[in-house]
Formats: structure tokens, sequence, C-alpha cells
């Protein structure tokens, strides 16, 4: 996995990146100086604040190791879908990527746990499970696949629902909806259990799908309904806080390990760092993006969580994902925010 550059190549797929991303900077190096050449990619937009401080950890990285370990930063799908990615990240094409729990939960079921419906009742809660006792058991069944989980997670943040025809307010009105949802069982399974029409789509397709009416709606947090401009193409944000998402810094485990140690701990290092400064900047987006939204001509559409999750409740989806997730994630889960079933 040890990859000797040139300096014509070094420099050449450097200013490559900087015409791309300008929040990179251009740092100088010995010829031959990069032994590892590696590249991390992502699904989320250029100015999205896990684009901006990821790609800050990479410069960080760089500089730390004395310019031998290189990663090269590939936003917005720019390598194809998540499980285009997840598939190139098991291969070993890509080194390292961040993913959905919820997506990575088709290779590693327990990973979606995070996500179930309403389980988190604030970040207060979030976090310490995360970073602790729930996080540690997700991160084992990880490393089981062949994959390296860094300790902390990127916030993606609360998800919403939006529509383009119709507000929604009260569980009712997911009846027959056509909402688009990531490829997860759970997103699946949630929200048939409302008695909508979830359509797996792929990220990088959802703004074509709603724009021609292949989805009615979508969910996503604010912050990405911002970046990714999907209020172009939709009417209303039901606030819903229906699931918590974050996203898992992953690495293909023989790459990672190919690193000499010191090396691997400037590299977890950086990126949990700019991990926890990117929570930071989600919390601080949250502050202000409704409003931002709303200058844009988004309709918000307050809801009743109570009666959400005793829809949920009512149609099984707790007692069913109870079972498929193990007494001993279950219950990690609950010892964290309390009975769900």
């Amino acid at each position: 996995m040890t990859i000797k550059t040139t300096r014509r190549r070094l420099l050449g797929t450097t200013v490559a990146a900087s015409t791309a991303f300008p929040l990179v900077s251009i740092l100088s190096w010995p010829a031959n100086a990069a032994e590892f050449s590696y590249k991390y990619a992502n699904n989320s937009p250029v100015t999205h604040p896990l684009t901006v401080r990821t790609t800050e950890a990479a410069a960080r990285v760089l500089e730390k190791t004395s310019g031998k370990v290189e990663i090269k930063v590939f936003p917005n799908n720019q390598l194809g879908s998540d499980t285009d990615m997840l598939s190139q990240l098991r291969s070993g094409a890509l080194e390292f990527f961040t993913l959905s729990g919820l997506i990575l939960s088709t290779l590693v079921p327990v990973a979606s746990i995070n996500g179930v419906g309403f389980a988190f009742k604030d970040y207060s809660q979030v976090w310490p499970t995360m970073d602790g006792a729930l996080g540690t058991l997700v991160r084992g069944e990880i490393a089981k696949r062949g994959l390296y989980a860094f300790a902390k997670m990127y916030d993606n943040g609360y998800r919403q629902i939006t529509s383009a025809s119709k507000p929604v307010k009260t569980p009712e009105d997911l009846s027959g909806f056509k909402i688009r949802v990531p490829a997860s069982p759970l997103w699946t399974s949630m929200f048939k259990a409302f008695g909508a029409s979830p359509t797996t789509i792929n990220f990088s397709e959802v703004y074509t799908a709603l724009q021609t009416h292949v989805v009615d709606g979508q969910e996503n947090p604010l912050s990405l309904i911002d970046t990714a401009k999907l209020y172009e193409v939709q009417k209303y944000v039901a606030i819903t806080n229906h699931m918590w998402d974050g996203f898992w810094f992953l690495a293909n485990k023989k790459a990672f390990e190919a690193l000499p140690a010191n090396l691997r701990e400037i590299v977890e290092a950086e990126f949990n760092a700019s991990a926890v400064a990117e929570r930071e900047d989600l919390a601080k987006m949250n502050q202000t993006v409704e409003t931002t939204l709303k200058g844009k001509g988004l309709q918000f559409v307050n809801t009743d969580a109570a009666a959400f999750r005793g829809t949920l409740k009512k149609a099984g989806f707790y007692e069913e994902w109870k079972g498929k997730f193990g007494a001993e994630a279950w219950g990690t889960l609950e010892k964290a925010v309390g009975s769900l079933s």
C-alpha cells in the first residue's frame, strides 16, 4: 500500500486538489517525501463542516508526518455512491471513508442502532452514548469486517422530513407518502411502520429524484438540506427529530495497519480532533440554519414527537428491532437513553 511519488506527481495531484478544494493549502515537501498516498472520500458537499474539517485534518497529517502521509480528499460523491465507496473501501481501492452507521448496517447490522426512531432525546445523550459503551460495541463489530472505525464520530445531526406537495404534521400524513430513504433496512422499516412508501435512493441522486417527482419528499438534517440545496425542490420541512445520525470515520484495516504505529497515531488523533470540532460547527450551524432556510422559501412545520413515537410502538417497530439488534446491544442503548419498547 506504500506509494512512492515523484515531485512532479506530488505537485500535480496537489495542484489538482487545490483547484477543486480551495480549503486545502499547498505544502511543499522534498522530492519523494510522501511514503504513503491515501484517498479519503465522503458524500458531503464541499461547504459542509464534515468536508471542511476533514480537509483540515488531512493538511495537519501531511504537516505533522513531515510529508510522509498524504491523504487526498474527495467530497460530494466524487468517487461514486455510498454503496460504491463502501465497496471500494473494503477492496482497498479507497483507504478512508466517512459513512452513516445506518448505511453501514448493510455490512454491519448493529451499526444502525444509533438511528432507532426517537431514541436520543438530545445531544446530552448522543455523545456520551456514542463515545462510550454503545460506540465501543459497534466499533468492535466493524472491526470484524476488515474495517477500522476511529473513536470519534462526526455529527450528521437530527433528521427532519421535507416534502413538496403537502406539509407533514402528524403520523397519518405519512400514509402513502413516497419518501426517499438511504440504503438501510432500519430506515425502510421505520417509514413502513408509519404507512409510508419508502424508496431507496443514493444521496448523489436525491436532488434529481425530488426534482422529477420520483419521490414526494426525503429526510435529512437541516444542515444538509441547506448545503445540498434541497430547498430548491422542496416546499415544507417537518421538524420531527425522528432519528440522530452520525458518520463513522472508517479505514481499510489492512491499509491503515500498513502505516507505522507512530504515523497511525497521528492520523487517528488529527481526524478525531476534527470530529470534535465538526460537532461544534454543526451545533453553531443549527442555531442559524432554520432562519437561513426560511429565507430560501422553506415552510417549517412543528410536530408532536410523542405521537410519532406512539405510532412506532403500536406498529411493533421497537420490539422488532430489539430482536434484530440482540439483547446486549439493545440493553446498552436503553441503559443510556431509557426504555424504548
